[in-house]
């Protein structure tokens, strides 16, 4: 794949790296929404992958919506029923696509995650930040409210109170303060930043793979989903995991004392 996203897949993880820093690696005026949806399709459809890693070329991992492409909206040319089918058809895309993948994913926030950027990082399952980076819900700076969903994803992340000082502010967050929001679970230094991701993600790819995304559409659906409805869906799941070549070998292992030797399973 080339363009705006560089596919890389080494053993069970792939990363995706947004390749576009002359234009801060914007999300509209592009490609980008066409591409990351065909990366998940992607990912969904491969059994060898487990885990996958988001990052940014360049000093900043994502700046969001590109203002100078949005000139065209403040025009009588351009309608009401054209922009929101704009939006339905461009940038929403990316987090219900995002919300369709299957494997734990890890946003390596590399520098500044603005606008949509930070919403992007917010549909990730895990994020992990440079030093470097920062996180800002600025729609309001450029008179806009967040309409690539981060008004439902920033609150799940950070809390109602805390998703509400950013939107109503759109003040950027330094890492330290992103960490302790619980934006992010560890900050590190810029040139390790790859690594440490590498690093979680061969934690998590040393476990079976379909089970992995069993777990993930779980803990997706309980955000959702009564408890009595969840623990139904958990219980059909189940019964698939219990009969997987997966199981039986960590059975088998955890009889035997010694480590499971999941493979391909």
């Amino acid at each position: 794949m080339s363009g705006f996203l560089l596919y890389e897949q080494s053993g069970a993880v792939v990363t995706l790296t947004m390749n576009a820093p002359q234009v801060r690696n914007a999300l509209t005026g592009n490609t980008a929404v066409d591409e990351f949806v065909a990366a998940i399709e992607r990912i969904n459809a491969d059994a060898s992958v487990r885990v996958m890693i988001l990052t940014g070329a360049g000093t900043v991992f994502s700046s969001g919506g590109n203002v100078k492409d949005m000139k065209r909206f403040t025009t009588d040319a351009a309608t009401p029923q054209q922009i929101a089918q704009w939006y339905r058809g461009g940038i929403q895309r990316l987090p219900l696509a995002m919300q369709r993948l299957e494997v734990p994913s890890i946003a390596a926030v590399n520098g500044p995650a603005v606008g949509a950027g930070c919403d992007l990082a917010c549909m990730c399952d895990m994020r992990i930040a440079s030093s470097a980076a920062s996180f800002a819900e600025s729609f309001i700076r450029v008179g806009l409210i967040p309409g690539d969903g981060g008004a439902w994803l920033l609150p799940r992340v950070v809390g109602l109170s805390k998703a509400m000082e950013m939107s109503f502010t759109g003040d950027a967050v330094k890492a330290d303060e992103a960490l302790a929001a619980g934006l992010v679970s560890r900050v590190v230094a810029p040139e390790a930043l790859l690594s440490e991701a590498r690093a979680l993600a061969a934690r998590i790819a040393r476990n079976p793979g379909q089970t992995l995304r069993f777990t993930k559409r779980l803990l997706r659906e309980g955000q959702q989903q009564r408890l009595d409805s969840l623990l139904e869906l958990a219980a059909a799941l189940q019964v698939i995991a219990h009969k997987t070549p997966a199981h039986a070998e960590a059975v088998n292992a955890f009889i035997e004392k010694r480590e499971p030797e999941f493979g391909d399973v």
